[in-house]
């Protein structure tokens, strides 16, 4: 084990860092994400440590014995692996790749490692019929052009859970700014990449964001727990989140309606064919 320390929002956190020989690396779309062939996870675990996500209640957070958030699991020759695997896959048919569904592709150890990377330019060699990459991090502008070559068989949606820092200091304390990923939708888009605005999980946000989002993407999707979490929001509720929206006098927007009025905001200012909800906007 290696121990890691990485300087996230002013603290230094400390990372248990592994490295792992896996077996396999593609899984078989299933539930929320039965729209792909294919899950994709470079990683196992993430830094980022955001209070609400769905994965701290799945078996390889339950199961680990650690605090979600404080280790990150290293794919050992995932490349190798991914370009055997990609080939067997596509021989049997279509292949769709969501990347990923448990951890962020591009959280700080991916600075060094380059798993996601290495896994990009297998892609690239040998393109599967549609990839999306998840993330929250601004480091996605790093590949810009590796992503370029894949075209229009990629889209890169940018968790942008509020417009406003404050709050998203309260809920993932750990992750980037909220400006930084505005910025990165701002670079992907000048770069010609296929991009959308994942409101997702929605957090309290202001009147104005579907128009500062404007400029920057031409597709939302929005969704919640309740949607989204892949249990009806029953995840979301063993995690006690409503006690963190009770603390901030925001419990109003901790309820399964009120994606309705973010949802209303956007469809303001965008066409109502470029705003999604919950699982449809995340299809291939």
């Amino acid at each position: 084990m290696m121990q890691n320390k990485t300087r996230q929002e002013g603290r230094t956190v400390q990372m248990n860092i592994i490295t792992k020989n896996p077996k396999t690396l593609l899984n078989k779309g299933s539930g929320f994400l039965s729209d792909y062939s294919h899950s994709l996870n470079p990683y196992t675990g993430c830094s980022f440590g955001c209070s609400y996500c769905y994965v701290r209640q799945m078996p390889v957070s339950l199961f680990r014995g650690q605090e979600w958030g404080t280790w990150v699991d290293i794919k050992n020759g995932a490349s190798d692996i991914l370009r055997k695997e990609l080939r067997r896959s596509k021989a049997k048919g279509k292949v769709t790749i969501f990347m990923s569904s448990s951890t962020d592709p591009y959280q700080p150890i991916e600075y060094q490692a380059k798993v996601t990377r290495s896994l990009l330019e297998v892609m690239v060699e040998d393109p599967p019929d549609f990839l999306l990459v998840q993330t929250r991090s601004p480091l996605v502008r790093r590949d810009i052009d590796i992503l370029q070559q894949l075209g229009n068989k990629v889209r890169v949606s940018m968790t942008v859970e509020t417009d406003l820092d404050e709050v998203r200091k309260h809920f993932s304390p750990y992750a980037p700014p909220i400006q930084a990923r505005l910025r990165t939708l701002q670079d992907l888009a000048h770069a010609n990449i296929p991009t959308q605005a994942a409101i997702a999980p929605l957090l309290p946000s202001s009147s104005d964001f579907a128009r500062k989002l404007k400029p920057l993407v031409n597709r939302v999707c929005v969704d919640d727990y309740f949607m989204g979490d892949g249990s009806g929001g029953k995840r979301t509720r063993n995690l006690n989140i409503s006690s963190l929206y009770k603390q901030l006098d925001l419990e109003a927007w901790y309820h399964p309606e009120a994606y309705r009025m973010v949802y209303d905001r956007f469809v303001s200012e965008f066409q109502e064919n470029q705003v999604y909800v919950s699982q449809a906007g995340f299809a291939p």
